[in-house]
């Protein structure tokens, strides 16, 4: 029989940090107001996709959603030095950083291409669709992340919880 048990996501030192810093906060608010920006822009693309109209309105979430994409990756990066001892790419986080690559990348694409004028609006409304599909998958990698980081802390006080039990009789 194997042991199915993963390693958990924060060693104890790892967990003090993360709980300690005022990153996790930001985070934690960021992270939310960029799906909030995600969501209305997401509407106003569609929209301009389907009747053409409110080309200036999408493109400029575009921006807003490609600046505040842009804040919580800095913010990001510190908030993974602080716990993890490096600004990205820690062993904990490696695949949901890999992949955030990938979703800065076709925002900056966005931006260069709008700035630019290359692609024309439906080219740029287009790549604006493929950036936004990266960012669901990439915010869904982080999603996980929060849920396995619940569990650790669940099954830990678990122990903890049956270890006293145990050492009281």
């Amino acid at each position: 029989m194997t042991d199915k048990r993963r390693t958990p996501l924060y060693t104890p030192e790892q967990r003090l940090r993360r709980d300690s810093t005022r990153w996790t906060l930001v985070q934690g608010l960021l992270a939310p107001v960029q799906f909030l920006v995600f969501l209305v822009s997401l509407a106003l693309v569609l929209r301009t996709l389907v009747t053409g109209q409110g080309e200036a309105v999408a493109s400029a979430s575009v921006v807003v959603k490609t600046l505040v994409l842009y804040t919580i990756m800095v913010t990001g990066a510190v908030w993974e030095k602080r716990v993890f001892g490096r600004y990205l790419f820690a062993p904990a986080f490696y695949w949901e950083d890999v992949f955030s690559m990938l979703v800065l990348a076709l925002h900056t694409a966005w931006l260069w291409a709008h700035f630019t004028g290359s692609l024309g609006m439906q080219g740029q409304l287009w790549l604006a669709l493929a950036a936004y599909a990266t960012y669901v998958i990439n915010a869904g990698q982080f999603v996980l992340k929060l849920r396995a980081a619940r569990l650790d802390a669940q099954r830990d006080e678990s122990s903890a919880l049956v270890g006293a039990v145990g050492s009281a009789q």
